[in-house]
């Protein structure tokens, strides 16, 4: 849990340098620089999605997932929580900086949550207490929580919250989810995973087309789960 602590620390800290010197930006800076994040994401979604061993299991997945989520509205669900956040704790309420918060939010509560080291570092934290790889992932997530927020603004800092809960829930249940989560689950919930920001890039940061990328978020589930069932006819 110590591990997820310091994740949640260099966020929060990466996060306020970034509004401070997205504050000295002019926009061109801000609409390269998202650009820039953009085209990062969507290489390192496609490095995601290339750790599959099966793209059968992704590709189905993600359409179960599609389905269940619209099924369950969960972007909807986003989007008021991130408007409950935004009229709770910032004073502009446009409602283009509405949607450049729930922006944020979303985008880097997905980046950062998404990814073997997000479950591998929780796990080995609450198992046998070694932090390195989240030490590692929470100096890289202090860096991209500058860059984002610098251009995405204060919702970035939110999405700290949202790694707290996901990975410190990982790090509390870590010797049961240990237990069931194998080798392979993770590999293909990591590459759905890849699948997802790639949605993110396309969507929230190009901006090349729109995509209800939360309505993603049960592919999550549905991959190590399709992996477990397929064991059973081995």
């Amino acid at each position: 849990m110590n591990g997820t602590l310091i994740n949640f620390a260099a966020i929060i800290v990466g996060g306020l340098l970034g509004l401070l010197l997205g504050s000295k930006l002019a926009d061109r800076v801000k609409i390269t620089v998202i650009s820039g994040l953009g085209v990062f994401t969507l290489l390192y979604a496609i490095s995601l999605f290339l750790k599959t061993q099966n793209s059968l299991i992704v590709l189905g997945s993600v359409l179960i997932g599609v389905l269940l989520g619209e099924w369950m509205h969960i972007q909807e669900g986003v989007e008021r929580l991130g408007e409950w956040l935004e009229a709770k704790f910032s004073r502009k309420s446009e409602s283009t900086e509405r949607d450049r918060f729930i922006r944020g939010f979303l985008t880097s509560t997905l980046i950062f949550c998404i990814g073997p080291m997000a479950i591998i570092g929780s796990l080995e934290d609450g198992v046998t207490g070694n932090m390195q790889i989240l030490v590692i992932k929470s100096v890289i997530d202090g860096f991209t929580a500058m860059a984002f927020a610098s251009t995405l603004g204060v919702g970035v800092l939110f999405s700290s919250v949202m790694v707290l809960i996901y990975q410190g829930t990982i790090s509390l249940l870590a010797a049961q989810i240990q237990n069931i989560m194998t080798e392979n689950m993770i590999l293909e919930l990591t590459a759905t995973g890849g699948v997802i920001l790639a949605g993110i890039a396309l969507s929230n940061l190009l901006e090349m087309k729109k995509i209800r990328t939360a309505s993603f978020l049960p592919a999550l589930v549905i991959a190590p789960l399709i992996v477990f069932l397929l064991s059973l006819f081995k």
